[in-house]
């Protein structure tokens, strides 16, 4: 994505789901226009090595990613722990439920599915067509049905220009072996999903428990947008 092709407030948008421009659509769905011949290429590699890796879902808008923070702050829709169990909230504090929420789902506008670089991906060929995907660590490592997809993606994936930013529990998102993400172009976006470009965003926005986010928002930004692995190389 060329940085002269948009003006710096539109690759903001872009940055914090609030914009399309970037995007182009592939396998029915959506993804960042210069992520695609990469891709194409990380696929043909895991076909050839005998995996059919498939988008389970990319680009996430601003509007959608609200709807699952609000759903879940609100408990009309479940918050796991690492061990993939129930939380409760209601004796929370609205910090407490920002960090429990945090583990798996981004704040709205932070979230790395905002640029169409990500993705979170399965191996389709390893389960029946009715197989109800979970995105839970069991299925991608040990006996799970994409475990032998995940150790071939550790070995080569980054020789297609992706790689896991969720790879290790550094104390921010939690492990997610399913989401891979483009190098380049996500780093490139990152730079535009600025603390002040969020506070602005989140403040005219309909988010539950804002005025907590808002006051907390440059140590949420460094616990959960900065704090990811790095690529190897």
């Amino acid at each position: 994505m060329s940085q002269n092709t948009f003006t710096t407030a539109q690759l903001a948008e872009c940055a914090c789901g609030m914009s399309e421009l970037q995007l182009v659509e592939y396998q029915g769905y959506k993804l960042h226009k210069e992520i695609i011949d990469d891709f194409i290429r990380l696929q043909n590699a895991a076909r050839d090595a005998g995996f059919t890796l498939t988008i389970a879902s990319s680009f996430r808008s601003f509007e959608r990613q609200a709807l699952i923070w609000n759903a879940k702050f609100t408990g009309q829709r479940p918050v796991l722990n690492k061990q993939q169990q129930r939380v409760d909230l209601t004796s929370m504090s609205e910090i407490e439920k920002c960090h429990a929420i945090m583990l798996y789902s981004a704040l709205p506008g932070t979230s790395r599915h905002h640029f169409g670089t990500d993705l979170d991906i399965f191996d389709s060929a390893a389960v029946a067509t009715d197989y109800q995907l979970q995105l839970e660590p069991s299925e991608y490592t040990d006996t799970g049905p994409f475990a032998a997809m995940t150790k071939w993606l550790d070995i080569h994936l980054e020789e297609y220009g992706f790689y896991r930013p969720y790879q290790q529990d550094l104390g921010g998102v939690a492990p997610e072996p399913w989401h891979i993400s483009h190098i380049q172009q996500a780093q490139q976006l990152l730079q535009y999903q600025s603390i002040a470009v969020l506070a602005n965003i989140i403040k005219r926005s309909e988010i539950a428990g804002k005025t907590t986010i808002l006051a907390h928002l440059p140590q949420l930004y460094q616990r959960y947008v900065l704090n990811v692995s790095a690529p190897a190389v």
